[in-house]
């Protein structure tokens, strides 16, 4: 499970990102390129999950996977629901912010001493990380990513909700909201030493992200438009 789980979790994204990426290429707009980014984060961490049960332990692997599957992924997914809600002087403000501290983050991963024995069992954790002031980036990033993208979420389903229209963008990110969810739930229950679990909330987080963004900019028959568009 350890291998299937990740790999699955990794096409999706890729699969998920394709989608993205072809409404941006017609609709333009910063928060679907953000949002294919951050696909493209999700699907990488997942490969790098899928190699190290796969394969084994290597340097270059986790350090993609923590740069990108624990540090990045909610930050640049949350950065692409700022877009929508935020004013754009605001986003732009975030968004280089973000960038500079990603940046960072990769500066202190790639020259980051290692310690693989750290790692129990096939799951990559965190804890093979011994240089100081590495880790402590980590909630940084998940906290802004999961406060935008969760938050944002909600957010926007109870808009559409209250005003009765758009029932498929409020369907939409109710999606987005669980599935923005599912990936922490997965890594409280590994943290209690449950095994597979970080692996199965981040597939089922990912089917749920994808569904959700289908099914917001999948139209139900709805004739009004408002607030932001998918």
């Amino acid at each position: 499970m350890n291998t299937i789980l990740p790999l699955l979790s990794s096409l999706v994204s890729f699969v998920f990102a394709f989608f993205v990426f072809k409404r941006y290429a017609e609709r333009k707009g910063m928060h679907l390129l953000f949002w294919g980014i951050g696909t493209i984060f999700y699907g990488i961490g997942g490969f790098c999950e899928f190699y190290n049960s796969a394969f084994g332990w290597s340097d270059l692997i986790f350090r993609l996977w923590y740069i990108f599957g624990a540090i990045l992924v909610a930050a640049w997914l949350g950065q692409g629901t700022v877009y929508l809600l935020a004013k754009p002087r605001w986003a732009n403000i975030l968004t280089g912010i973000l960038i500079l501290g990603s940046l960072y983050a990769v500066f202190k991963v790639f020259t980051a001493q290692l310690d693989p024995s750290q790692v129990l069992g096939s799951e990559l954790s965190g804890h093979a990380i011994v240089s100081p002031g590495v880790r402590v980036l980590t909630p940084f990033f998940n906290i802004y990513g999961t406060f935008t993208l969760i938050g944002g979420a909600a957010y926007s389903a109870f808009i559409f909700w209250r005003k009765r229209i758009l029932l498929h963008r409020t369907i939409g990110n109710i999606l987005i909201a669980v599935g923005a969810m599912l990936p922490a739930f997965g890594g409280f229950f590994s943290r209690l030493q449950i095994p597979g679990a970080l692996y199965l909330g981040e597939f089922l987080g990912v089917i749920l992200l994808f569904l959700g963004f289908m099914r917001a900019v999948t139209p139900m028959g709805e004739t009004t438009e408002n607030v932001a568009t998918a």
